[in-house]
């Protein structure tokens, strides 16, 4: 009777094992955070950056949080898993596990407890955190791309061309009237006309060219959102800015530079030094 209890649960967990491992295979990256919550600063001890070199170690494409990400992850968030280390409370033992996310939040895997019983942080911390990958290591991961995680890929690239595509088509539209407009107009003579009121002169309207159509679409940029903020997209998709929250309405901090963006009146304003002259240009930001 106990072996054939053994047996069920044995089965089990090799079906539960294999189903997290085929899983996470569809998982092209996974991102690292700058700084786990159960420490005070930014990769302290060099935790993060351990981490980072485990998960390369054992075949992952890692890349850490706010790096430049490929341009595929940049168009398609759900390429890659978000990790984390987590710390359990211990008397005499430092205790860690490793969760992995997808890009709703949804727990895909969570190892066993790495543990150490080394006194000095930094030496504990790394023993235990390496001793949770061993439970990483054991997924053998190896990149299968997934239909199911691709699609969303083509779905939001098809989606952003369509857009694209339909302010060219109004553009065009736009242009057409206007010629049609402009072939309508009554030809003028010099020969005066009695009894006429003289009519002011009209300025010409304004015609636009063919050639602006792609660079007024090419200025638009696309807010993506990411933690903390957006990622401004242009149409190619290349990101442009990553701008994070502040506790100001619709006012941003430009990472990586002193800029600053806010929406004034009905325009969104970059603002910026150029050594001692402070510079403003406005942006296309469609949310």
């Amino acid at each position: 009777m106990k072996a054939n209890i053994f047996s069920i649960v044995l089965t089990c967990f090799l079906i539960t094992s294999v189903f997290s491992q085929k899983s996470i295979n569809n998982y092209k990256y996974v991102i690292v955070p700058n700084k786990f919550d159960f420490l005070k600063e930014k990769n302290q001890y060099q935790l993060n950056a351990l981490a980072e070199f485990l998960f390369e170690k054992y075949g992952f494409e890692a890349l850490m949080e706010g790096s430049d990400y490929p341009e595929d992850l940049t168009a398609n968030r759900c390429l890659a898993l978000k990790s984390d280390v987590l710390k359990d409370s211990g008397m005499f033992k430092t205790k860690l596990k490793i969760e992995l996310k997808d890009c709703d939040d949804k727990v895909v895997f969570t190892s066993k407890m790495g543990e150490s019983r080394e006194k000095e942080f930094k030496t504990a911390y790394n023993f235990a955190l390496r001793d949770a990958f061993k439970f990483i290591e054991a997924l053998n991961y190896k990149y299968e791309p997934s239909d199911r995680i691709t699609s969303v890929i083509t779905n939001t690239s098809t989606a952003a061309k369509t857009e694209v595509s339909k302010e060219i088509q109004e553009l065009k539209q736009e242009i057409a009237n206007l010629k049609q407009e402009k072939k309508a107009e009554p030809v003028t003579t010099d020969r005066p006309k009695v009894g006429l009121p003289k009519m002011a002169k009209q300025e010409p309207k304004q015609v636009v060219e063919a050639k602006d159509i792609e660079k007024a679409v090419s200025d638009v940029l696309y807010a993506q959102a990411i933690e903390n903020g957006f990622q401004l997209v242009d149409s190619s998709p290349k990101v442009v800015y990553r701008i994070k929250n502040t506790n100001l309405k619709d006012a941003f901090l430009v990472e990586g530079s002193s800029a600053l963006v806010y929406k004034k009146g009905d325009v969104w304003v970059i603002e910026y030094y150029t050594g001692s002259t402070l510079m403003q240009d406005t942006l296309n930001i469609k949310f």
